[in-house]
């Protein structure tokens, strides 16, 4: 990362501005919904200023929060996933000929994108997605599409909500890679500094003076202020073993008695891509479309295989999705697939807590 800059916040609008003239679409948080989504953003009006967010366990609103404070709102249920990885997608179209049948494949729109107000937590959610369809075995080329000609542009968090764990991830608050700028809000400006020749070149035609070293100072105490008032904690040590070993914990029958298996946490989970294959055809039977769904493996028809269930129990599918999440994904991937950004906690209907669930099987283990 290159030296701390300032912008004024009355500049904002010029680098949402500069963007826009060079063809990008800019995306930030946007009130709507009684929460927040990445939206189109044409200027500094359009994002959430004086609007913070309260969030617990099974419970999300906003409120009044201080006024002027432009990205005082930590997030909502919606992450960058679904840009790069969609919700829904057709993969090919089959289509019947006077003889035989074509076969095309679709080749999904890639709109240049810019983000803007991502959180550390988000780009290392990013970053998995990325290993996972971008540099394993096979390259998806339609996560590829979506991903190749995006910029992103962060925000240090400088206070949490209650629901967020970041900090025991390792993945914030501060922003550390993954991004192009980085910019951590004061009252009257940000501090900005650029984390690739894009960002700097942007920065660069911002004309963006030194930052002094006093704002560099108070935005270096606000992010580690954060990171240390942050309310929840998930201890990591030995975790993969841990699970690997209580896989009969009865922890995992008394969650699964709460547990709707609703698949929210896996909707809003940044990291899940978990996803099902089905062929569409129309009435005429002259076209056929395969197209790629999100899934769950909290839905009942996710491990039901050639007539059988092998995760029949809820308890069965909770097991599977915290065990992979925590620490097989550590075995495949080489890194946890939980962020800590605290989304799972909040958008539970009836606000389970990972971090709690996995304290009470530390807490108890070995127990039949």
């Amino acid at each position: 990362m290159n030296e701390p800059m300032l912008l004024p916040k009355a500049a904002l609008n010029d680098l949402i501005a500069i963007l826009r003239d060079d063809g990008y679409k800019v995306l930030g948080p946007v009130a709507r919904d009684g929460g927040v989504a990445f939206d189109e953003v044409r200027t500094i009006a359009d994002l959430p200023i004086g609007m913070r967010d309260a969030q617990e366990a099974g419970r999300y609103r906003l409120e009044q929060g201080v006024d002027g404070e432009i990205f005082g709102v930590v997030n909502g249920a919606g992450s960058l996933k679904p840009f790069f990885f969609a919700p829904e997608e057709k993969l090919l179209e089959v289509r019947r000929e006077r003889r035989g049948f074509t076969v095309c494949e679709v080749t999904p729109e890639s709109p240049r994108l810019a983000f803007l107000g991502v959180r550390a937590c988000d780009l290392a959610a990013l970053a998995i997605q990325d290993r996972i369809f971008l540099h394993d075995r096979f390259r998806d080329s339609h996560y590829e599409a979506r991903r190749k000609d995006v910029l992103l542009i962060a925000v240090n968090c400088t206070r949490s909500a209650p629901t967020c764990f970041c900090v025991s991830m390792k993945t914030g608050p501060e922003a550390t890679t993954g991004f192009d700028l980085s910019m951590t809000e004061l009252e009257e400006s940000f501090v900005v500094r650029s984390g690739s020749p894009a960002g700097e070149a942007l920065a660069a035609r911002l004309n963006l003076d030194a930052a002094p070293s006093r704002e560099v100072e108070t935005a270096r105490a606000r992010i580690d202020q954060c990171a240390s008032g942050m309310q929840r904690r998930l201890n990591t040590a030995d975790l993969p073993r841990l699970l690997y070993q209580e896989a009969e914990n009865p922890r995992w029958k008394d969650v699964a008695s709460r547990c709707l298996s609703c698949t929210n946490c896996t909707m809003v989970c940044p990291t899940c891509f978990c996803h099902t294959v089905v062929d569409q055809q129309e009435i005429d039977g002259n076209m056929s479309r395969r197209v790629r769904q999100w899934d769950s493996c909290f839905s009942m028809e996710h491990a039901h295989i050639h007539g059988i269930n092998f995760r029949p129990a809820i308890h069965d599918r909770y097991r599977q999705w915290l065990t992979h999440k925590l620490a097989s994904w550590i075995d495949q991937v080489g890194t946890s697939g939980c962020v800590g950004g605290g989304r799972c906690i909040t958008w539970c209907p009836v606000g389970i807590d990972l971090t709690e669930e996995v304290a009470a099987i530390r807490a108890n283990p070995g127990k039949r």
